[in-house]
């Protein structure tokens, strides 16, 4: 089973390679900010969990990423489980996550893991289709 925690400055060039969206200077915040997982398995990463906090409050996840040759072995929901546990444990009492309407793989990781679809915004000139957001109550 996967390993999980925090990432160190050390993983940095890692996420930035895997991550390449982001970009280097984002990445180092974000991992300075506490706002990365990964996920090691035999000692070598093998995925991530990126996330904010929207309106500066509600955990967001933002990005999670499992490398392919590992996807499929719980190491995504393993990713999930300990970033709800953390959240939970900051007294979070609601998770948020989103997806492009046309990703149906990714929505049907949400509502496996318990999050149920919000509503939907349409980002002009950013995405060519709409972004669907999902909520999850962890009381």
């Amino acid at each position: 089973m996967a390993e999980v925690a925090s990432a160190s400055q050390a993983e940095v060039d890692w996420l930035t390679r895997e991550d390449a969206t982001a970009g280097k200077a984002w990445v180092s915040r974000c991992v300075a900010f506490g706002e990365y997982l990964v996920a090691r398995q035999a000692g070598e990463i093998v995925g991530f969990l990126r996330f904010s906090r929207f309106w500066g409050r509600i955990p967001y996840m933002e990005m999670i990423r499992v490398l392919p040759e590992y996807r499929r072995s719980g190491i995504g929901t393993a990713l999930f489980l300990a970033w709800e546990g953390a959240m939970r444990g900051e007294g979070a009492r609601l998770l948020m996550t989103s997806s492009k309407c046309d990703e149906s793989r990714p929505q049907d990781w949400h509502r496996r893991n318990g999050f149920a679809e919000i509503g939907a915004i349409e980002l002009p000139g950013l995405q060519s289709v709409p972004e669907v957001f999902f909520m999850k109550r962890i009381d």
